[in-house]
C-alpha cells in the first residue's frame, strides 16, 4: 500500500507521469473559487460519501484541501471504502502554492 500522504514535489511528478490520476479538491466552494489546481475535480468533503461513484477505485486518487487536515481524513475514508491508492497532499494547496506554483493565491 502506498503512503497516506504525498508531498507537493512528488505530486507534481505524479501528475506529469500518471494520466489517469484522479485529483480531488475537497474544500468548500468559496475556497475553490480563490485557487484551484488545474484538472482537479471539486467534491467538497461533506459530499464525498454521496459522490463516491464519480471516482474510480482502481485508479490513483490524491485529495487536497487548504492545509491537508480535511484531505487526510478523506483519504482515510476513501481507503476504508476500497480506494487502496488514495492519498492526501501534505500541507494542502497552501504548501503547493509556496513550493510548486507561487502564482496561486494564498488565503
Amino acid at each position: 500500500m502506498t503512503e497516506l500522504e504525498i508531498d507537493a514535489a512528488a505530486l507534481a511528478a505524479l501528475r506529469a507521469s500518471t494520466p489517469d490520476l484522479q485529483l480531488v479538491d475537497v474544500r468548500e466552494d468559496w475556497e475553490a473559487a480563490i485557487a484551484r489546481l488545474a484538472g482537479a475535480m471539486h467534491i467538497p468533503m461533506g459530499q464525498i460519501a454521496a459522490r463516491l461513484q464519480e471516482l474510480d477505485p482502481t485508479k490513483p486518487v490524491v485529495v487536497y484541501c487548504h492545509h491537508g487536515i480535511r484531505s487526510l481524513n478523506v483519504a482515510l475514508a476513501l481507503r476504508s471504502r476500497g480506494f487502496a491508492d488514495a492519498r492526501s497532499l501534505r500541507g494542502g494547496i497552501d504548501r503547493w502554492s509556496t513550493e510548486i506554483d507561487p502564482s496561486l493565491p494564498r488565503y
